[in-house]
């Protein structure tokens, strides 16, 4: 009889579990976070990618079109400012120089037969001026002619020594025509590209029509990265701000930069939303490693930083600034807060959340909403 009755009492134990478990609530299983203190920093990133620059480049070209005479250097060699890089032919232009250089010699002598000449026209006139002063042998004429000979011929002694000169300045027209057949390093650089080979013909581009340079020059010491940033954004953004600088062809992100410029004029491209151009360079000798220009970079300014604030993850945030906290029964509650600093990572709270509170932060899974009950571990 005894057995029979704890039987029963068994069996009822186990119906009234099963009642109470199958209308219990379904829980479900989310990622929690712990509203906690931590640094937050408000940044401003670009909108499109960015490039890395050299702070120097130059797309070199001859003055004046002709065929490639001779090359100095190679792609990929390290110059000096006023290297010769390439000539174009200019024998020419050589030849000339000796033409007009042998012209100054020619020039040279007959100023000093005429200047000489000059002289001795002179000492004659006043021989005779003082002749006619003590006697009155000498005609009034005859002085006269003397002197007009000698004032003539000083002239002409003015006039040989000026043709000096302009023969003087023509091979100085030379040595700049010359100049023009040549190409130079303007700065301590190295040769990035060569688009010309001996004997092909180049130019300089014509107005707006632009062609390929015969040498591409870059200054690899000093590199920055341009990015466009959004116009809406832009107005925080100051000189000398702290930047972050992301590559896709490096994983670690580098944080020495410095804004350095910032553009004074909108950009506005047809399809695009209308954006400033942003300049950071980096200060740090091994953030500068391995970087190339023309590697894609992405730059992160900052705005303003707190060391310590009450924050939540803004994977975790809802639209109006909300998120789902979640009681100690585990039903989850909209709850709204008044936001302060923010980025990508993380959410200022100024108030409305407490430090502790546990918040839900897989709030795209399934189920996940206010109302919901979840699965709360210690």
């Amino acid at each position: 009889m005894k057995k029979k009755l704890l039987f029963f009492c068994i069996v009822i134990v186990i119906a009234v579990a099963t009642y109470y478990f199958n209308q219990s609530p379904e829980r479900i299983q989310a990622k929690l976070y712990q509203v906690t203190k931590g640094e937050v920093k408000s940044s401003v990133s670009n909108t499109r990618v960015g490039t890395i620059k050299a702070c120097r480049r130059a797309y070199l070209a001859p003055a004046t079109g002709g065929n490639v005479a001779k090359l100095f250097v190679k792609e990929g060699e390290n110059v000096k400012q006023g290297q010769l890089l390439l000539k174009v032919w200019n024998d020419d232009l050589l030849a000339q120089m000796k033409l007009h250089q042998a012209q100054i010699k020619v020039n040279k002598a007959t100023a000093e037969q005429s200047c000489a000449l000059a002289s001795g026209a002179e000492r004659d006139a006043q021989r005779l001026s003082r002749l006619k002063k003590y006697n009155h042998i000498i005609s009034e004429e005859q002085l006269d002619r003397a002197i007009t000979a000698a004032q003539a011929q000083r002239n002409f002694c003015s006039a040989s020594r000026a043709t000096v000169g302009v023969a003087q300045a023509n091979v100085e027209l030379i040595k700049a025509t010359l100049e023009r057949t040549i190409i130079r390093a303007p700065f301590d650089g190295t040769v990035a590209e060569i688009n010309a080979e001996l004997g092909e013909f180049v130019t300089p581009s014509p107005p707006g029509i632009p062609t390929l340079p015969p040498i591409d020059l870059l200054d690899v010491s000093c590199l920055y990265v341009s990015a466009p940033i959004d116009e809406v954004d832009a107005p925080q953004v100051k000189v000398g701000m702290s930047a972050c600088v992301s590559l896709d062809a490096f994983e670690e992100k580098r944080c020495s930069g410095k804004v350095t410029r910032i553009a004074p004029y909108v950009l506005e491209k047809e399809k695009q939303a209308r954006t400033v151009e942003v300049e950071v360079k980096l200060s740090d000798a091994k953030d500068l490693q391995n970087l190339l220009p023309g590697y894609s970079a992405d730059i992160e300014v900052l705005v303003e930083r707190k060391a310590e604030a009450l924050r939540v993850p803004t994977e975790a945030v809802l639209e109006n600034n909300s998120v789902l906290l979640v009681s100690g029964d585990g039903v989850l509650v909209e709850r709204q807060f008044k936001a302060g600093l923010s980025n990508w990572n993380f959410v200022e709270v100024v108030s409305g959340l407490s430090e502790g509170d546990t918040i839900v932060l897989s709030v795209g899974l399934e189920g996940i909403k206010a109302g919901a009950y979840v699965s709360v571990k210690p």
